[in-house]
């Protein structure tokens, strides 16, 4: 695997970065989650729980080992300092500043291995006025700009249900910058500090958006190319209630889509705006009312329109192209159910470890016997 060999110290909670070092841990490092030995990871006792486990805490933090220890505890820091001698990544996830008033900030670490990458994810970055301030995925999409532009044209910002800047900004982008860094380090460069922010992540994924405001292009919301202003890229209602998307850009799809449902007369007004483009979409409105989800899939069936029925979250598992590439897993009791690995590959495959389960083994690889480890319980260092 790509990654074996490589170790990872994440000092990371809840989504965004556990979500960076499980991406690491699957293409084969050795991630070790380095948690309070209080409570550990706050998404462990998030709810749904099944068996007393947080379903959350096990979707993000599988192939990962679990070490306890009290960094505010001078043996605790001392333990993680150990550690990073050995380490080739540390992730954390703390509000700026709070490392350097542990004695772990990066100029600390940096002397103690200097081929060490250090990623810090937060919510605004190291720097600026908004650098402490508290937050979470909704309020960087809203000051990114990108929650303004979700929903209907007239209609207020809908909140997205996927965490676009948690898991994009906070969890693969730094993900990226971390094996570019170990790319230069194993070149011969020395370690280097990522600072990594949600929000910067959120406003890098609206180069397309940021390119036609500039140019003059409307953005508003409901308003944009792919954001429901044409009549060929939109999400229309069924008969039945339910939905169906229509993403037939090219003009190809388009007219074969139209093909399809006798409306030749739809097909120069692909791209209509206005009130031409009004009408085009009720044409189009009427003509989806006019069938069930079911009917569409049947009448569509083997066309090339770039049309697909919107599926709820309880049919995705079963949709015969996720089956066929193995894309949701389920545990041995199927009541947990989560995506798998997404990319083809070698892969390690181990669930999410219990609270310090592997303390005493990854100890014992710096040096602590079991003597030196109950002694370190017993002062609550670990």
């Amino acid at each position: 695997m790509p990654l074996t060999g490589i170790r990872v110290l994440d000092l990371t909670r809840l989504l965004p970065g556990p979500f960076c070092t499980r991406l690491l841990g699957d293409m084969g490092a050795d991630v070790v989650k380095v948690e309070e030995p209080s409570g550990g990871d706050y998404l462990r006792w998030t709810p749904p729980l099944i068996d007393g486990e947080s379903v959350l805490f096990n979707a993000i933090n599988r192939n990962k080992r679990s070490v306890t220890l009290n960094l505010k505890s001078p043996a605790g820091r001392d333990l993680l300092l150990r550690l990073a001698e050995h380490a080739d990544v540390l992730v954390e996830g703390n509000r700026p500043g709070v490392m350097a008033r542990l004695d772990l900030g990066w100029d600390v670490l940096h002397a103690r291995n200097p081929k060490l990458v250090m990623c810090s994810i937060t919510g605004y970055g190291q720097d600026g006025p908004f650098a402490s301030r508290a937050g979470h995925d909704l309020n960087y999409m809203a000051t990114a700009g990108a929650l303004g532009l979700n929903g209907a044209r007239g209609g207020p910002p809908i909140p997205l249900s996927v965490q676009v800047a948690d898991i994009g900004g906070g969890g693969l982008e730094p993900a990226v910058a971390i094996l570019g860094a170990l790319v230069d380090v194993g070149r011969g460069g020395q370690g280097r500090w990522i600072d990594a922010s949600m929000l910067d992540g959120a406003v890098s994924w609206l180069a397309l958006v940021l390119a036609a405001y500039g140019a003059g292009e409307p953005t508003g919301r409901g308003d944009q190319r792919l954001g429901g202003r044409h009549p060929c890229y939109r999400v229309y209602t069924c008969k039945d209630g339910r939905f169906y998307s229509v993403g037939a850009l090219e003009p190809k799809f388009w007219a074969t889509l139209c093909d399809a449902i006798q409306r030749p007369d739809l097909v120069d007004r692909q791209f209509a705006e206005g009130e031409e483009g009004a009408r085009a979409q009720e044409a189009m409105a009427s003509v989806f009312l006019s069938r069930t989800r079911k009917e569409w899939e049947q009448k569509l069936a083997g066309l090339e329109v770039c049309c697909e029925p919107v599926l709820e979250i309880g049919e995705v598992a079963t949709h015969p192209q996720v089956v066929a590439r193995g894309l949701i897993t389920s545990t041995p009791s199927g009541a947990e159910v989560r995506p798998a690995i997404p990319l083809r590959a070698d892969w390690r495959r181990s669930g999410a470890p219990s609270l310090g389960e592997h303390t005493a083994e990854i100890l014992a690889e710096v040096g602590v016997d079991a003597a030196h480890l109950a002694s370190l319980r017993k002062e609550g260092a670990v």
